[in-house]
């Protein structure tokens, strides 16, 4: 999520500096990705809102990269 927006985002990558890329890295941004998938499951839920299935896509595909 820190990079789907070009707001102050912006000013922060610039001064954190260029995003790792090392294996190690790409698999802890997709554990990442996948439990804010899962946050955004359960905080859905708890508002009522049981619309989740758009999720399901996005998951399956972070969980198979991540074999």
């Amino acid at each position: 999520m820190a990079l789907a927006k070009q707001d102050e985002r912006v000013a922060f990558w610039e001064t954190y500096g260029k995003r790792d890329r090392s294996p190690a890295a790409v698999w802890r941004s997709l554990i990442y990705e996948a439990r804010h998938l899962g946050a955004v499951r359960l905080e859905r839920h708890r508002l009522g809102n049981a619309e989740v299935k758009n999720t399901y896509d996005a998951m399956a595909a972070i969980l198979a990269s991540l074999t």
